[in-house]
């Protein structure tokens, strides 16, 4: 038999992409919706001020991530040592039952602020176990020759998902506040199906019968001992947390560039859709050069595109900005997917992936409550702007610190051999 040439061509792995596409698709447009009620529930029912609305939207950021923090080592762990695609299945059995509340909720005027943010803590909780689970599957099911090219149309999955789900989510939610709940809860239920379909993963041999509290320290001690999966993860981390503008595209869609919920999605949309150009651009031709290098100018650009949007007062402007945001961000994401997923060891993938998820969810999450407070203090547009220099800052601080990272030619493994586990 001839050897796959492509992800594509192997069965799992399309059953994998669906999966992929429809949860993504699914999650994100619930969640630009629940963060505009969120803001507009603020500033209309409760009377909340610009400043006091924007908080809570950095404060729904925190709601996710406790959740993510307290319960990542244990979803890495469970990524390892039991089936991949349940693991995955249940957690996004949690969305689905997420979104049906919120319909119902919605559609009968009976959501508060106190329900928006147990249903984002909720999210936040299987978001931790959908991460590890399912992007360890691929190295199962992909040769290694063509993890690059399965990590790009991975993003394509993600990124499209990205790009249609925030404006399904704002025109569904313009004809109905609980239209774009009902669409995600069928899309998670397709996601369950697809996943259920690929063949059955067995965990990592050399897993069974360790402690799994030993398992877990010894994820956190493999990544701390590797200085260049550390300095991928952390560069992800800090530069995001200071850099992420998403949490306060509500704020902009109200109040300062005056668009509304169909702008919202737009502009929620524009990231993804820069991303999504960048990943079909990386699945027909991937980096295979100097991809530390690559990595690092990336995420310069992604703080210089978010400063570009918090100053801009120009609605397709503003698009652009977040556009080549998305762009740089794809860049960065798709080099450091590549060296993490081929710098790791099968026995410890998901609880790396695990840590690694942490680090994303804390900078994506932890970001927003970063937002929140600095828009309160600083006004959103400081904020922005405040955030995007400091991903610059930190860029250049990571590239003295970790010079690994920029030494960084190809994907090929770094990593120590490791003896055995006993």
């Amino acid at each position: 038999m001839t050897a796959p040439t492509s992800p594509l061509q192997i069965r799992d792995y399309r059953f994998f992409w669906l999966t992929r596409f429809a949860s993504v698709l699914a999650t994100s447009s619930m969640v630009v919706v629940i963060g505009y009620q969120l803001y507009d529930l603020a500033r209309g029912a409760y009377g909340m001020t610009i400043a006091e609305a924007a908080f809570l939207l950095g404060a729904l950021g925190l709601a996710q991530f406790v959740p993510l923090a307290l319960l990542t080592p244990i979803a890495g762990v469970a990524a390892d040592r039991f089936d991949r695609r349940y693991v995955g299945g249940i957690a996004i059995g949690i969305d689905l039952v997420i979104a049906v509340l919120l319909a119902l909720t919605s559609a009968f005027d009976l959501l508060s602020l106190p329900l928006l943010f147990v249903m984002a803590a909720m999210h936040g909780s299987a978001r931790v176990f959908v991460g590890p689970a399912i992007s360890s599957i691929a190295p199962n099911i992909v040769p290694p020759e063509l993890i690059p090219r399965a990590i790009a149309f991975n993003s394509i999955a993600m990124q499209s998902g990205s790009i249609v789900g925030p404006a399904m989510g704002g025109f569904l939610f313009a004809s109905h506040p609980a239209a774009p709940y009902c669409v995600s809860a069928v899309l998670l239920a397709c996601a369950c199906l697809l996943l259920s379909m690929i063949r059955r993963l067995p965990p990592a041999a050399s897993n069974r019968g360790v402690n799994p509290f030993r398992q877990i320290l010894d994820g956190f001690r493999f990544v701390w001992n590797e200085r260049f999966l550390l300095g991928c993860v952390t560069l992800d981390l800090f530069a995001v947390l200071l850099g992420g503008a998403t949490a306060l595209l509500p704020v902009f869609a109200r109040d300062i560039l005056q668009v509304g919920p169909e702008g919202l999605g737009q502009m929620r949309a524009a990231p993804a859709a820069g991303a999504a150009l960048v990943a079909l651009w990386l699945s027909w031709k991937p980096l295979s050069h100097n991809v530390g290098a690559k990595m690092l100018w990336a995420v310069a650009a992604y703080g210089a595109a978010t400063v570009a949007f918090g100053l801009s007062r120009w609605f397709p402007l503003s698009l652009l900005c977040l556009a080549a945001y998305g762009a740089a961000d794809m860049v960065s994401v798709f080099v450091r997917s590549s060296l993490v997923q081929l710098n790791t060891p099968d026995d410890v993938r998901g609880r790396v992936s695990a840590i690694s998820g942490l680090a994303i969810s804390a900078s994506n999450e932890l970001g927003e409550m970063q937002s929140g407070l600095a828009a309160a203090l600083l006004g959103a547009t400081g904020a922005v702007v405040f955030g995007g220099v400091g991903a610059i800052v930190i860029t250049i601080a990571w590239a003295f610190l970790f010079p690994e990272l920029a030494r960084a030619r190809t994907f090929a493994p770094h990593y120590r051999q490791r003896d055995p586990a006993p």
